[in-house]
């Protein structure tokens, strides 16, 4: 599992061109029916980030937010009065959540970086965080093992790591294999990264067991480990705004279904503290 030849720049590239859930409302780009229908999209199809991410629980606090994207968690965050400071690698992405920073008074309570997390400590002032979180995005970086060595210059024994990560032991990766690579699961890791996203082509995308998700974390120890979310909707039907569940989903039970979600979900979401010296 590698991506060598790939650079920070191709990743840069890649998500200036497709910004994360940019589509994900047909209204004027900037605009707050947009971001408010872009919100709610998001969270009807990623529930679990609302738990995961638990908006309400830092209030009052500090937090660095690892990849905001077009900044839907951030805004959320700040919502919640939490003092945030929000990085990311694509300065299109970045500069659409400016815009929804403004567009709901929020601008004073966030600051914004343009930086690269493998680089974190060049751009990004060191000091301590109540909470680091990183929802989809480290697994995007040529080499995760620097971005988590940066980003544990920001954590003391009080902050809590909140990251999600790609599930390689999950029905996405076993769909991958099947629809796109026929079985060829020798292809498997260049497979994942193409079709990993709603925009093919991803130039890096790393996916983990739980094993591997403990070594990358070296330096943090995980308090809790879990799986979720299967995207369950017919692609065709979901770009035209229509929740419709392939057939195989449709007729499953929803208690079955949230089974499904829990064991072989696309999602890995992981818990974390630094790790102590006596530990």
């Amino acid at each position: 599992m590698g991506f060598g030849k790939a650079t920070v720049g191709d990743v840069q590239r890649f998500w200036d061109a497709r910004p994360c859930n940019i589509r994900h409302s047909k209204s004027r780009i900037g605009t707050k029916k947009y971001f408010n229908e872009v919100e709610k999209r998001k969270y009807f199809v990623e529930q679990h980030i609302v738990s995961f991410a638990q908006f309400d629980k830092w209030r009052g606090k500090s937090v660095l937010e690892i990849g905001c994207g077009i900044g839907t968690d951030t805004i959320n965050f700040a919502r919640h009065g939490a003092k945030v400071t929000a990085v990311e690698l694509s300065k299109k992405s970045l500069d659409i959540a400016k815009r929804r920073a403004k567009v709901f008074g929020l601008q004073n309570k966030i600051k914004f970086y343009l930086a690269n997390v493998e680089e974190l400590s060049k751009t990004v002032p060191i000091r301590r965080y109540d909470l680091i979180y990183s929802f989809g995005v480290i697994h995007h970086t040529p080499h995760p093992e620097k971005a988590i060595k940066e980003i544990k210059k920001y954590a003391d024994k009080n902050t809590v790591f909140k990251l999600m990560i790609y599930n390689r032991y999950s029905w996405k990766v076993l769909w991958i294999l099947f629809k796109y690579g026929k079985g060829a699961f020798w292809t498997l890791d260049e497979l994942i990264a193409r079709h990993s996203e709603a925009a093919t082509g991803s130039p890096v995308t790393y996916v983990y067991s739980r094993t591997q998700a403990k070594k990358l974390l070296r330096g943090f120890k995980i308090k809790d480990i879990c799986a979720d979310h299967i995207f369950p909707y017919q692609i065709p039907d979901y770009k035209k705004y229509r929740y419709r569940k392939v057939w195989y989903f449709r007729y499953l039970p929803k208690s079955l279904f949230r089974l499904l979600e829990t064991s072989i979900g696309w999602h890995l979401l992981i818990t974390a503290k630094p790790t102590l010296a006596n530990d």
